[in-house]
């Protein structure tokens, strides 16, 4: 166990690589670099500025806003004080943002910008002991005159102030920090309910960094694009973790709206996202080559099969023929590394996929493509990841084997158990929910899984959401999800199916992409529900989920299936922040659907309640369309032969 901070791993890189470059961030067009030694400042002074505020040693501040480098200086600047932090969404609604406050009893907000600034504003009155709202983009507010607001570089001037009447403080409370302090508490995915607090020590994430660049080194040479929320887990492995152990260079993209671009200009050399990241960088190739000229389409199909087959063939450790490795060139040198510059992906060494499963077909896809894809396995508990896939050793069907340091085992129900340096303390204030994960040591994921015969871990799902068909036969609705969601017209896809005698599906379609199929062919319509239900879109998704029953068992194949009228959101607490289904919630919600899609009628009248990003809400009232399957029985023929099959 380290017993360094995450503040004493920066003053040393400011120390050894002063003046080489920490961060940097796109504004107005241009990059501009903040080296180690101006970081270490920017936190000395936020520090000490909170210290003015009245901030002690112990207590919590909350962030929520968009990557920037002011993310990084006030979570280290809390840290060396003592203190942790929490990141919030920036995509959280009000009522989401104050449960959060009121779990942790936080002392300063910081916020982004003015939408951020707003959200506060409308909880104001029910926060307690919160001593100040700092803001770093100040765009907007000019005329907001609330005496609790402060802008981020006043904080920092109060802080070179105080230095002048205690210039050693800074350094004395940053040498008193430990490795078992609090760093950060970071919100699990909540696709129970709500989310809880997991408390996550530097210990925690220096050993969770430590173990994954042992496997994986990074050096001060390499770039990281840092475009995730810093509230996900993921994000601070990395961009923290990692980031500060490696000394590599942190970039933070302009806007939202430009991340691709921004990723190209920089081309990191690590990336790090979940499956939905991966999910739409394969539509985006979809959609483009669809609208290419037909020579350029054939180009992109046989590059993308040589690539296949040598994917495959490493895959399976296979040594590829000459003609294989000379064909490769060849594609590669055609299409393959366009398409991966086009995509910012020229230059990386590998990337990770986590969070969620990633369905298979899209693994091999960027393993067609060349990109170095590796699957990792963890939660929010154990800092990020325990199980990693190691180079020359990538099984697209498994999340690899344990990090250095970790240990990983079976629960006699099959329930994944982890043990390592990087499991968290329990989770904040909330001990009962904590005995219930770690039981003598060892963190209970909730995840199905087993090993392979070469000791490979295969996750399943989490064991509460595996189904058991009629036929006995047990089954991932995630599997089928995700061989749904490699169509570029298929946004989220919900299965059910367990009790019920078959599998059915509700899906939601990319709105963009069958917005464009649609224009091309020449079908009009006007919003979201419209579009959804069009007979012709309803022929075009048939035909993405007779792909997916192909490779299925025939118990395990779809049998009908919806075009739901909405898409799955968060807002309407459907999705997580990190967009994980929940389906607890999702089955109580749309039980209506789910009777529907086993009944015998074609169609059937609904109506929901949708809700905006403001708190307004809507009712929607549609009728939607049930397709059944060719071959599919009635629900009173399945049910019989359900009977008879199990006596």
């Amino acid at each position: 166990m380290t017993d360094e901070t995450l503040p004493q791993l920066l003053l040393r890189n400011a120390y050894t690589y002063a003046h080489r470059a920490a961060l940097r961030e796109k504004e107005f067009g241009i990059w501009q670099t903040v080296t180690w030694e101006q970081f270490v400042e920017h936190v000395r002074n936020f520090a000490l500025g909170l210290r003015s505020l009245g901030v002690q040693r112990g207590d919590i501040i909350a962030i929520i806003g968009d990557n920037r480098p002011e993310w990084l200086y006030a979570e280290l600047a809390i840290q060396a004080l003592g203190g942790a932090s929490i990141g919030i969404y920036q995509d959280s609604v009000a009522e989401e943002v104050k449960y959060i406050l009121d779990a942790c009893d936080v002392r300063v907000i910081v916020a982004e910008d003015q939408e951020q600034v707003d959200k506060i504003l409308e909880i104001w009155d029910d926060l307690k002991n919160v001593l100040k709202v700092v803001y770093y983009y100040p765009k907007g507010l000019r005329n907001y005159t609330e005496p609790f607001l402060a802008d981020f570089s006043d904080i920092e001037v109060s802080g070179r102030e105080y230095a002048k009447s205690r210039p050693e403080y800074f350094a004395q409370e940053l040498a008193k920090g430990k490795g078992g302090d609090l760093a950060i508490l970071s919100t699990t995915s909540g696709t129970t309910g709500k989310p809880k607090l997991a408390m996550l020590t530097h210990a925690n994430l220096i050993s969770q960094g430590k173990g994954l660049l042992e496997v994986d080194p990074l050096t001060i040479e390499d770039e990281f694009v840092s475009f995730l929320p810093l509230a996900w887990i993921g994000e601070q492995m990395l961009t923290v973790a990692s980031g500060l152990q490696a000394a590599f260079t942190i970039n933070f993209p302009e806007s939202s709206s430009t991340i691709q671009e921004n990723i190209r200009e920089i081309g990191p050399h690590v990336m790090f996202s979940p499956p939905r990241i991966w999910e739409n960088m394969l539509s985006t190739v979809q959609v483009k080559i669809q609208d290419t000229t037909r020579f350029k389409r054939w180009m992109y199909q046989w590059a993308m099969g040589v690539g296949y087959e040598m994917a495959d063939a490493r895959f399976a450790r296979e040594a590829p023929s000459f003609g294989l490795k000379t064909r490769y060139l060849l594609a590669r040198m055609l299409v393959l590394e366009e398409m991966k510059d086009h995509l910012g992906l020229r230059f990386l060494k590998r990337a990770y996929t986590g969070g969620a499963a990633l369905g298979p077909d899209v693994f091999r896809f960027f393993h067609a493509m060349g990109v170095n894809l590796k699957q990792v396995y963890g939660q929010t508990e154990s800092s990020g990841l325990s199980v990693i896939h190691r180079d020359g050793a990538i099984k697209y069907q498994t999340v690899g084997t344990p990090l250095p340091g970790a240990e990983v085992k079976l629960a006699e129900s099959g329930e994944i158990l982890v043990r390592s340096p990087a499991v968290f303390k329990g989770y904040y204030r909330n001990p009962e929910a904590t005995r219930e994960v770690l039981v003598d040591g060892w963190l209970r994921t909730g995840d199905a899984g087993y090993f392979d015969e070469e000791d490979h871990l295969i996750v399943i799902d989490r064991a509460k959401d595996v189904m058991t068909l009629h036929d006995g036969t047990k089954f991932s609705p995630q599997f089928i999800e995700n061989k749904l969601k490699f169509s570029p017209y298929v946004r989220e896809a919900v299965v059910f199916g367990g009790d019920w005698p078959f599998v059915t599906a509700m899906i939601n379609i990319d709105f963009g992409n069958v917005g464009k199929w649609a224009e091309s062919n020449q079908l009009s319509y006007t919003t979201y529900t419209d579009l959804a239900q069009k007979a012709q879109v309803y022929e075009l998704i048939r035909k993405d989920v007779e792909r997916t029953n192909a490779d299925l068992p025939t118990a395990a194949q779809i049998k009908r299936f919806l075009l739901l009228h909405k898409e799955l959101d968060a807002d309407d607490a459907e999705l997580t922040r990190t967009r994980k289904v929940r389906r607890g919630f999702i089955a109580q919600r749309y039980e209506e659907i789910a009777t529907a899609l086993y009944g015998d009628a074609p169609g059937f009248e609904i109506e929901t309640t949708i809700t905006y990003q403001d708190g307004r809400t809507a009712l929607i009232k549609t009728r939607l369309r049930v397709e059944m399957m060719d071959g599919s029985l009635s629900t009173s023929e399945a049910q019989a032969e359900h009977v008879g099959a199990h006596g």
